[in-house]
């Protein structure tokens, strides 16, 4: 259903080196580059992230209430990304752990740079 989610960012060189070694982590890698946008994925057929200077010139900032789940493959990714994030200049958030009602998920909270509010999640 979802196409690509879209994070705003003011110095898009930053965030793109970023992303590439946050997402590099878990092997996805970058697939279009535009002048003010950037892709990230695993195909152009499958769910994709990207960062944008905002079309409008104003300043991007960061939703209150939004956030992007990043899906992993187990909780050694959880943890793997969330690290990486933080090694990156990202915030925390919560750090990785059970959650849920039955604690099904093991999900790790953090901010990218731009203070846009991320998450890597397990559900195994």
């Amino acid at each position: 259903m979802i196409a690509y989610v879209t994070l705003g960012t003011n110095d898009i060189a930053r965030a793109a080196k970023f992303y590439d070694e946050l997402l590099g982590t878990i092997g996805i890698q970058r697939l279009m580059d535009l002048d003010r946008m950037i892709l990230w994925g695993t195909s152009m057929d499958a769910p994709m992230l990207s960062i944008c200077k905002p079309y409008d010139g104003a300043a991007a900032t960061n939703g209150n209430g939004t956030m992007v789940s990043l899906g992993v493959a187990s909780k050694e990714q959880v943890d793997a990304l969330y690290r990486k994030a933080l090694a990156l200049g990202g915030t925390c958030e919560g750090a990785p752990g059970p959650r849920g009602p039955d604690a099904e998920f093991y999900i790790g909270y953090f901010r990218d740079l731009d203070r846009n509010k991320l998450n890597s999640f397990y559900a195994g």
